[in-house]
């Protein structure tokens, strides 16, 4: 089951829309649904979070803590809205899309992918494209 939980003043317009399309990308990936929590956030508590958890002195816009097991998908996704919000502007997207990206981004690691090379960044950066041009389709 996914869940969309606030720390912040923030709220999706689209929970089910989004639900559904982020359950799509697990199908598709021959996963199972777990239980997801995205728990959207502001830069501090996701930046005490980064340093608590991760020993990372620095700003993101996306934490997650993968609890799978096997094909079983499931976690929590941190996400900073106050990032997102400025990535979207650096990239010169629309908040809408770079907010969709970092769900995205989020369940493709639980589904195994990495990014922590270039070849890794590109694959997961395509897997990215992919399902977002699904889910802007519908």
């Amino acid at each position: 089951m996914i869940s969309f939980n606030y720390e912040n003043n923030f709220n999706l317009e689209n929970e089910e829309v989004l639900s559904s399309w982020i359950s799509s990308v697990i199908i598709a990936e021959e996963c199972k649904e777990g239980d997801i929590n995205y728990i959207f956030c502001d830069d501090d508590y996701l930046h005490k979070l980064n340093v608590e958890f991760l020993n990372h002195d620095t700003l993101t816009d996306i934490i997650s803590f993968d609890y799978s097991v096997g094909k079983i998908v499931q976690g929590d996704i941190f996400i900073s809205t106050e990032r997102v919000e400025d990535n979207a502007k650096d990239f010169e997207v629309p908040f809408s899309e770079e907010l969709q990206r970092v769900l995205v981004h989020g369940v493709l690691h639980y589904c195994g992918y990495k990014d922590k090379t270039e070849e890794e960044a590109k694959l997961m950066r395509e897997k990215e494209n992919f399902y977002l041009n699904q889910l802007s389709s519908n």
